[in-house]
């Protein structure tokens, strides 16, 4: 028995040894415990900015991540857009341009930053679609947002194709995520969607929390609503956390509410600025209020993340649309400065200094210095060396015929333009109606402009006069789908129902030519007419590179290209006038500048640059 007591004694003095070896090992990386958010066991607070990847250029990150940083955060928020991934139905990008997150996560880290990922499916953030692929609508059998097989299915897939990019990357396996979003603002959609049964959606929302949790994504999750909406998106077992909350009573209730009478209490959306519209004012959110909201936050332990800290831009086709009673569709402008603490170019705003005197005054330690500004120039104006007819040009491709009009899904293309062209056997004049019209369009008989429909300001009437064996065209543009709200479902663009002239259906022999503007047209320099759409070419020789702004205050709507770069759409309605051209997408020597002008109302002749962007100007 001694012998036996003596080897116990011996095991218990071992077990005593290791216990801290076990503690440290139950305690590293982040977790979720007694109402607290913990690192390696520590209490800490998050103090987060969100910036989209997406939306700056790759060589930019590091210095928007060190802005962060030297704001006082300790943390960077990003939403993953599945259609920034998933170019084409199968073919996947996460190492092209902006599109290696991976490497956005690793310099997170060696910046000092904690990541937040918030992969969706559905994000929402201003962005196309929401960030949904625009082809899932050509599945007849699939739903989007719902307990549908084969909507989880695409989700399951995408899922996949993400973690296998993450892996690796989460705090408890050393990396910088802490935390991930499971779905986003769903307490919002069921509040839109009472046609869908409350089963229904829990079953939803329910199947994607599993979906993260089985491919691989690591505990902790959270889930972000408005405090109101916790009821329809909160998921059991999964922290919720609030949008747009000003009241810490309201936050600190609703949280104990459905997570077990306990914290951590945190506002994952704290709006240092506010979303902007095309023919809508600029809205912009004082400092102060900002910087008060903040101490608040920190006086009474609150985490919290600015939406947004830093907004960066819609390049391209990227941009997403709203919508409400008074108006079928919002369109989101290029510019997602957002008035964000850190402007669309990465400068240091008033908002952000006064941010970072707050954050200065909680912390024990000196803030990292504010790093320098990224040089800005204003370049000489730049004559236009070339330009091409647009209708001309587009009808060198071979059309697609149908009987009836083809939304853009249908011809199998997402984003740019379609030209829709019919002829006519008998002379007709009367009024033209497209009420499915998605969203833009300028009209042309014989190829004379004969007006603009327009979604934005709902119309879709235009009287025209087509003669014997004359030609209607009609150029649609696309301005981004739907990402918000019920209407999220019905999103295809294009022409989507029948056209009619004097109430009588037009049908047969319509040609589609397409125009995605995927790529940079070549142009061939000839003579162009006003009033109809043009492509301008100029060549810009630099000595050196630096931040610029494209002035587009005398043009009248359009996108333009720089050395194969899609800068995003301009439209002389505003608020925004300037396109912000990012001096690492510029080269010493020669550079190419092209336009499309869908108005071309008078002949351009050239380009101007400013140093300055001009984001509240209305006409």
């Amino acid at each position: 028995f001694k012998k036996m007591n003596k080897i116990l004694f011996k095991l218990g003095i071992l077990l005593i040894c290791l216990m801290p070896f076990f503690t440290k090992a139950q305690t590293k990386g982040f977790s979720i415990s007694n109402g607290e958010f913990k690192q390696d066991g520590k209490v800490i607070k998050i103090h987060s900015g969100e910036m989209h990847y997406e939306r700056i250029p790759k060589e930019y990150w590091k210095h928007r991540l060190q802005m962060i940083k030297a704001m006082g955060l300790n943390t960077v928020a990003t939403y993953v857009f599945w259609n920034y991934h998933e170019i084409a139905p199968g073919v996947w990008d996460f190492k092209t341009g902006n599109k290696n997150l991976a490497e956005f996560i690793r310099l997170a880290k060696s910046e000092g930053l904690y990541v937040i990922l918030r992969p969706g499916p559905y994000a929402c953030g201003e962005w196309e679609f929401g960030g949904y692929p625009w082809w899932l609508q050509n599945n007849p059998d699939l739903v989007i947002r719902t307990n549908n097989k084969a909507f989880l299915e695409a989700c399951k897939t995408y899922m996949e194709h993400l973690y296998a990019e993450v892996k690796g990357l989460f705090a408890n396996q050393g990396g910088p995520i802490i935390m991930v979003q499971a779905e986003n603002e769903f307490g919002s959609y069921v509040s839109q969607r009472t046609d869908i049964k409350a089963e229904d959606h829990k079953a939803y929302k329910t199947a994607i929390y599993n979906m993260l949790k089985e491919t691989g994504f690591p505990e902790p999750f959270f889930t972000s609503d408005g405090t109101w909406l916790f009821e329809g998106g909160s998921v059991e077992g999964v922290l919720p956390t609030a949008n747009g909350e000003s009241n810490i009573d309201n936050l600190e209730k609703e949280v104990d509410k459905y997570h077990k009478g306990q914290g951590p209490y945190m506002v994952a959306e704290f709006y240092s600025g506010w979303l902007d519209h095309w023919a809508e004012p600029f809205i912009k959110i004082g400092s102060e209020e900002i910087a008060s909201q903040t101490k608040k936050y920190l006086d009474a332990g609150v985490s919290f993340n600015y939406y947004m800290v830093h907004g960066g831009t819609n390049f391209g086709f990227t941009s997403g649309a709203n919508y409400n009673e008074e108006m079928d569709i919002q369109p989101d402008i290029t510019s997602y400065d957002y008035d964000a603490p850190i402007s669309e170019a990465g400068w240091a705003t008033p908002k952000y200094m006064a941010i970072r005197d707050v954050m200065q005054k909680y912390s024990k330690t000196k803030l990292a210095p504010i790093p320098e500004k990224i040089p800005v120039a204003k370049y000489p104006n730049q004559t236009i060396k070339s330009n091409m007819d647009v209708l001309s040009w587009i009808k060198k491709e071979k059309p697609v015929i149908n009987d009836q009009p083809l939304t853009f899904e249908k011809l199998g293309q997402g984003h740019g333009y379609v030209l829709y062209r019919k002829r006519f056997t008998q002379p007709i004049s009367g009024k033209l109606k497209i009420e499915g019209l998605r969203d833009f369009a300028t009209v042309y008989v014989n190829g004379v402009k004969a007006g603009e429909l327009n979604r934005v300001f709902k119309s879709y009437e235009l009287t025209v006069t087509i003669p014997f064996n004359g030609i209607l065209e009609i150029l649609v543009e696309n301005m981004g789908r739907i990402n918000y709200g019920a209407e999220i479902v019905h999103n295809t663009k294009g022409i989507i129902s029948p056209v009619y002239l004097n109430e009588f259906e037009i049908s047969g022999g319509w040609e589609m030519y397409k125009m995605p503007m995927s790529d940079v047209p070549v142009l061939k320099n000839e003579t162009v007419k006003s009033g109809r759409p043009v492509l301008y070419e100029a060549t810009v020789n630099i000595d050196k590179p630096a931040d610029t702004f494209l002035d587009m205050t005398n043009w009248g709507k359009g996108i333009v290209f720089v050395n194969g770069h899609n800068l995003g759409r301009y439209w002389k309605v505003g608020p925004q006038q300037t396109l912000y051209v990012p001096g690492c997408w510029l080269k010493a020597g020669e550079n190419k500048f092209v336009v499309l002008e869908q108005l071309n109302e008078n002949s351009k002749t050239e380009l101007t640059f400013t140093d300055q962007p001009i984001l509240e100007k209305l006409n």
